[in-house]
């Protein structure tokens, strides 16, 4: 890191980089304060800030200290310093910190600077938009929304029903860390909330609700090196376990007609590593669709005898997968245990437990924030009622519903408190599983995260799409959450082969599930779902030639294992996720960064999946560089064009890199 002083300012350059560049006229840094309103309604937050001042700091001192710059900040060249900024590090790492700041100082606005052709990526896990250039992004874990395009009538009713529309930057996963075509990494070490704004030809301005801990920054040359980098500071999953390779985890929730169901999907020589029943604790009935029973413990009424069944499933080389998630029925038994215990959040008006409406059930909050709470969770709950029941894995849902007025037993507020709880839920479950001896062994996979969820949750998946191809919240949707979130750290990524969501008369279509089902045979995990209306909703098991499809892609995907062994070694040893944007090995291509729906399958396949209905055909870039054969036909294309082919169902464009150590098992793939 270098500093240039100059007679009004002074430039701040990492590795060559301009990051700061201060001017009295233009200055990088403001300081103020809000004071916000939020409005929470099953998830869907709308937040709104009063500002109350917004002050630029134009005059800036500076001083060289051992191994530091520190940088004094004042609004004129006579007012007393209000704000401190220390620079320091070593190697192609550096640290931001802050001090100085008065206590009624609760905003902070940084502008970074930037070019007009530069590219931005990261945020978490974005859906809409892979390059964030252009747009502006708050951070705040909450519901996506269903179709989250303003412009589209789905978007509208569910914005009439109960504000559940959404918009492109909602996400259950922001993370305030992107990385820059310039080839650097940005990340703010807060929980409070924060926006993104890149839509200035000149700088990235960073708005954050507090003062916070520090900005971390790195550089590199290349940015599967940027990765990794990342990959290191968050956080690195295990493995997949040896199971998971051996094909598909089928969800289905039918209680104990499950097991029926199983066998057709087996009968149709589906490759199957997993059963997955979310339903193993009950389910009620909504106006949503079919809800799970918020008891985290095994219902036999619905699934009798299970404990057997699921050591049956095991001799035969198939694992028993659940569903937990932290809050408690009120009307469910462990609900009266945590209340009882004072291990449920607080209420703002009194000393009662805080009851979140779900729709049509309230719950109790697990307070994460207490350690006893902590401890019977990890223990009663995941480890007797789960581990020891034999769940080899589970969807560890929600964590995004935290509201901001709620009393948690470490005094945290609950504006800090909110983002920071996914983290919290993943590290509740990682750790439940670390008692056990399990890690990486047993799989729980989450929609939510922030900021450390890479350290404890070893699979994430895109969370609730609609059952569409829509531009905002269908099909496509998954492969930019993969790429933008794979970049921060996140080696594994998966979906809900169909979606999930079906409102207002949008249902899958046998196209849909197949097109899905394609795409999913080449990510980390394939899982199928139900939906939240499963019976107004086709299933995978209901269409012969649906299910014919669907078996075959299993068996590819469980060809392919050997190879995503590999990248998950690799993920393990470098950071690198499985899903890969084209310009992490196609740096000197201008167009692999133009694509968010084309996708590295490690660096040696390129999957262009069908993202569109009614189309038997597909172009798709292919990245200079490398020569590209076709895996249907055999077709050999050089590097750096377009190509259109031939895209029946069943055959979605994938191309292997050719002279591939895995050539042989990617050239079997069309005798499948």
């Amino acid at each position: 890191m270098q500093l240039t002083e100059y007679a009004d300012g002074f430039d701040l350059t990492l590795a060559g980089r301009v990051v700061l560049r201060h001017r009295r006229s233009e200055p990088a840094v403001f300081i103020g304060s809000g004071r916000p309103t939020v409005r929470m309604n099953h998830g869907h937050f709308h937040l709104e800030d009063y500002v109350v001042s917004r002050v630029p700091l134009t005059h800036a001192v500076i001083t060289a200290l051992a191994g530091a710059i520190r940088i004094s900040l004042s609004p004129s060249a006579t007012a007393t310093p209000v704000l401190e900024i220390r620079v320091a590090g070593e190697g192609e790492e550096r640290t931001v910190t802050f001090a100085g700041a008065e206590a009624s100082i609760n905003r902070l606005w940084l502008r970074i600077a930037a070019e007009p052709q530069e590219r931005v990526w990261g945020g978490g896990e974005q859906l809409s938009y892979f390059d964030m250039r252009g747009r502006h992004f708050p951070l705040w874990t909450s519901e996506p929304g269903v179709g989250r395009d303003k412009s589209t009538l789905l978007t509208f009713k569910a914005d009439q029903k109960d504000g559940g529309g959404g918009d492109y930057y909602n996400t259950n996963y922001p993370q305030p860390t992107y990385i820059s075509s310039r080839r650097y990494a940005l990340h703010i070490e807060t929980t409070a909330y924060c926006a993104f704004d890149f839509r200035h030809p000149g700088f990235h301005e960073l708005e954050i609700w507090a003062i916070p801990q520090r900005i971390e920054l790195w550089s590199a040359d290349h940015f599967v090196d940027l990765v990794s980098a990342l990959a290191t500071r968050f956080g690195r999953q295990p493995p997949l376990p040896d199971w998971v390779l051996g094909g598909a985890i089928i969800g289905l929730k039918d209680g104990a007609r499950s097991f029926d169901r199983l066998a057709s999907f087996a009968a149709a020589d589906a490759a199957i590593a997993a059963l997955w029943c979310e339903d193993w604790v009950g389910v009620r009935e909504t106006s949503f669709g079919r809800r799970l029973f918020w008891d985290w413990k095994w219902n036999p009424q619905r699934y009798p005898h299970l404990d057997r069944k699921i050591a049956a499933l095991k001799a035969r080389g198939v694992r028993f997968l659940g569903y937990v998630n932290p809050y408690l029925c009120v009307d469910g038994s462990l609900y009266a245990v945590a209340a009882a215990a004072g291990y449920l959040a607080l209420s703002p008006e009194n000393d009662e437990p805080y009851r979140l409406d779900f729709g049509e059930f309230h719950c109790g909050i697990v307070d994460f924030t207490n350690s006893a709470a902590v401890e019977w969770f990890e223990e009663h709950v995941i480890g007797r009622n789960m581990l020891d029941f034999g769940l080899s894995g589970w969807m560890a849902d929600f964590g995004e519903y935290l509201p901001t007025d709620v009393r948690l037993a470490s005094g945290l507020d609950g504006m800090l408190a909110h983002n920071a709880w996914p983290t919290l839920w993943a590290k509740v479950n990682a750790d439940a599983v670390a008692r056990r001896g399990m890690t990486g062994e047993t799989l729980f996979f989450m929609r939510a995260g922030f900021t450390g969820v890479q350290a404890y949750c070893p699979l994430l998946w895109a969370g609730d799409q609609s059952v569409d191809f829509s531009r905002h919240d269908g099909l496509q949707t998954v492969i930019c959450a993969a790429l933008s979130s794979g970049l921060l750290g996140n080696a594994y990524h998966h979906s809900d082969i169909g979606g999930y969501t079906s409102l207002f008369g949008n249902v899958r279509t046998a196209e849909l599930i197949q097109r899905w089902t394609e795409m999913a045979a080449f990510t980390a995990v394939m899982r199928s779902h139900e939906g939240n209306r499963p019976e107004e909703n086709l299933q995978i098991d209901q269409d012969p030639q649906v299910l014919a499809h669907f078996a075959r892609m299993t068996r590819i995907h469980r060809h392919l294992a050997p190879y995503l062994a590999a990248l998950s070694r690799e993920a393990a040893a470098t950071g690198l996720p499985v899903q890969r944007a084209l310009f992490l090995h196609f740096e000197d291509d201008p167009r692999a960064y133009e694509s968010q729906t084309t996708y590295l399958y490690g660096a040696d396949l390129l999957v262009a999946p069908v993202i569109l209905g009614g189309v038997s055909s597909w172009r798709a870039y292919l990245p200079a560089g490398a020569a590209w054969v076709h895996v249907w036909s055999h077709a050999e294309f050089a590097g750096g064009v377009d190509v259109e082919v031939a895209a029946p169902l069943g055959e979605p464009p994938v191309f292997y890199r050719k002279g591939s150590a895995f050539e042989t098992l990617f050239a079997a793939l069309a005798r499948l």
